[in-house]
């Protein structure tokens, strides 16, 4: 059990040692050598390991002391126990160690790091959990977050990254609660854009306006649902033309300036249906301008080499970056539109979206267009595009008809 020094105070012992003790027959109290030196109160405790600990406290803080020592004897009981000096870990150090277990995609990685280093770490990264952990500490960043005048969306991730953070501080016993969680700390929410669908002759316009090699891969993220990085990433040998249906088995995607193949987004390969339209111009394609075997690593810049037929290339039959792709075909076949490019709802994801609308208005489910756009949870594809599921008003009219109708009749009203 601990117990409470007053570093100030002490009983007076007489010539034998006995603690001499006044009329009401408490010790009688005299000054030690530190009086009005320091912290007066010290605490002293054994932690779970066997280690003798203390902490101390000001004059006049008796109460806090004891207060303390109950908190830790109790903690001890319950299993509860942080080590006080493990609160003076900064924000960095912890983040640093959670980093580590987060994606071992290098494209994600590098996304947390500089999110990290550019948004978190110079308001929070030498700051200490024994300041962290206090709410007010969380609630002043979040404020400097709208003072920055920063989208709800990025606010949302950056307060996402920085709570667990502090989760893994929990976890690995720094401090005892998460403060991002705490009732008084406004947790920025994101809203996610309603999507636009385009119009077919918009589709139809940008595909005039693209380059005779470059109509297929306006074609395959029409028509298959294809990201960017895995139209650009896609082969010949992905068609299945037994089975009518295309594989979905990599991206291209380039990490601080290094270009390589990868799975694509979130690992999860996939099938869609291919149709005989987008067959025919592939076909099409291929014998205009054959794919061309491109060698890069796979998932990382150092990681085995793998060679891929790739169905889109540039005029010299060479691989292009999304970022590439983006300047020299995508934007210029704006040219001739009307609107002409708008940026993020002309970017091109806007031909995933078309394709998931088209399916959705042909009576796909959620659950299978979910599997064709490589979604790993359907609630996710609903939330995306509930407002383009066809309404099913008229056709519960229909049927409601249909019961009401022969009801009527057989009562010969």
């Amino acid at each position: 059990m601990g117990h409470v020094d007053d570093r100030w105070w002490r009983p007076t012992r007489d010539d034998d040692g006995k603690v001499l003790v006044n009329g009401r027959g408490k010790p009688v109290m005299e000054k030690t050598e530190l009086f009005g030196r320091g912290l007066r109160y010290r605490v002293r405790y054994i932690d779970p390991d066997g280690v003798e600990r203390s902490k101390s406290f000001p004059d006049r803080e008796k109460k806090r002391a004891d207060d303390f020592l109950i908190e830790v004897e109790s903690d001890k009981r319950e299993g509860k126990y942080i080590d006080p000096r493990a609160a003076r870990k900064t924000f960095r150090q912890q983040a640093e160690s959670w980093y580590k277990a987060q994606s071992t995609d290098p494209a994600t990685r590098e996304t947390l790091r500089s999110r990290l280093h550019k948004q978190i770490y110079p308001a929070l990264g030498n700051s200490t959990f024994d300041k962290i952990e206090k709410p007010a500490t969380i609630r002043d960043w979040v404020g400097t977050l709208d003072e920055q005048g920063l989208s709800d969306n990025y606010k949302s991730v950056l307060f996402t990254m920085v709570s667990s953070v502090c989760d893994s501080a929990v976890d690995d016993r720094v401090i005892r609660v998460n403060p991002c969680k705490a009732k008084t700390v406004r947790r920025p929410i994101g809203k996610s854009p309603k999507v636009v669908v385009w119009p077919d002759d918009r589709l139809d316009a940008v595909i005039s306006g693209l380059s005779e090699r470059f109509k297929i891969a306006a074609m395959l993220g029409a028509g298959a649902g294809m990201r960017q990085g895995e139209l650009l990433g896609f082969s010949a040998e992905d068609i299945d033309r037994d089975a009518q249906q295309l594989s979905i088995v990599r991206q291209l995607k380039t990490v601080k300036g290094a270009t390589m193949f990868a799975l694509p987004k979130g690992g999860k390969t996939r099938t869609v249906p291919l149709s005989g339209v987008l067959l025919e111009a592939l076909d099409a394609h291929m014998k205009r301008f054959p794919p061309v075997a491109i060698t890069l690593p796979w998932g990382k810049p150092d990681g085995e080499s793998v060679t891929v037929n790739l169905v889109v290339t540039d005029k010299a039959g060479s691989l292009l970056s999304g970022d590439q792709f983006t300047k020299i075909a995508w934007k210029p076949a704006f040219g001739a539109v009307e609107p002409s490019f708008r940026g993020r709802p002309d970017g091109m994801h806007a031909l995933r979206h078309l394709f998931a609308s088209t399916l959705l208005a042909r009576g796909c489910s959620v659950k299978e267009l979910a599997e064709f756009l490589g979604h790993s949870d359907p609630g996710f594809t609903l939330r995306t595009y509930t407002h383009l599921v066809p309404s099913s008003y008229e056709r519960a009219r229909s049927a409601l008809d249909e019961v009401l109708r022969r009801s009527t009749s057989d009562d010969g009203l």
